[in-house]
């Protein structure tokens, strides 16, 4: 029986050692925080790499957007080039090619901004004058120029970027006079319009800006058709395409 029960104490002590005691409570704490922590450190690092996944896709697809625009407008110029090419080789193998007079001028985005702002300087300045002295006040005068300056430049790029898309009066290059002329006058109908509102709403008085708006449709009538000659005469941001026929 000593030798049964010494048996049975050896096994019971083998078997205490190779079990892992049960967790104490705090430890049990400590390990599903630990686990926890884990678990949302992973989620936060996926929902960032997500958000980056997310940026870079933005980014291809803008880029993409922009590499479309380029090849197109890259084969159009091919087009344009081979087609240059063509009349190239016709003339020098002796064929006559014939000038349509059909010279396509556009003018560039550019070109439209930087013209309306400088015109907005230059009218700004007189209805500056005008307006201080027919108001009599600097304060009104600012006011009238402030609101022209905004409404006015925007409104004249939107007009500039408009008749870009009419080639009537454009001749050798470049604006002929009665466009010139045709494009003072129609800008200067809706300057007379604007300058009489702002004018009236700020002055509240309708004499005064009847004046004001009356006294810069002369002046600025003429000061813009010097304007649009002189503009005629430069070349920066115009696009030409010549038609030639064989």
């Amino acid at each position: 029986m000593k030798s049964i029960s010494f048996t049975l104490l050896l096994v019971c002590a083998a078997s205490m050692a190779f079990t892992t005691p049960p967790l104490l409570s705090p430890q049990r704490s400590l390990l599903q925080s630990t686990l926890s922590k884990t678990t949302i450190s992973h989620q936060t690092t996926s929902n960032a790499a997500n958000a980056d996944l997310k940026r870079i896709e933005r980014i291809i697809e803008v880029e993409e957007k922009k590499r479309l625009k380029i090849a197109e407008k890259l084969e159009f110029t091919q087009k344009k080039m081979a087609k240059l090419q063509e009349l190239q080789t016709s003339y020098l193998n002796g064929v006559t090619l014939q000038n349509t007079n059909n010279e396509l001028v556009t003018e560039s985005t550019l070109r439209s901004a930087v013209k309306s702002f400088l015109w907005r300087i230059i009218a700004g300045s007189v209805t500056f004058v005008t307006a201080v002295k027919f108001s009599g006040s600097v304060s009104t005068a600012l006011t009238i120029v402030g609101s022209d300056f905004v409404s006015k430049s925007a409104t004249m790029f939107i007009g500039e970027r408009l008749m870009n898309k009419s080639q009537a009066g454009r001749k050798k290059g470049g604006d002929d006079i009665g466009r010139s002329l045709m494009k003072a006058l129609i800008w200067r109908v809706f300057a007379l319009c604007n300058t009489l509102a702002a004018g009236l709403l700020i002055s509240g008085n309708l004499k005064v800006a009847s004046k004001i708006a009356s006294s810069d449709a002369v002046i600025k009538t003429a000061m813009m058709f010097v304007y649009e000659r002189t503009w005629a005469k430069i070349g920066w941001g115009k696009e030409y395409d010549i038609d030639f026929s064989i």
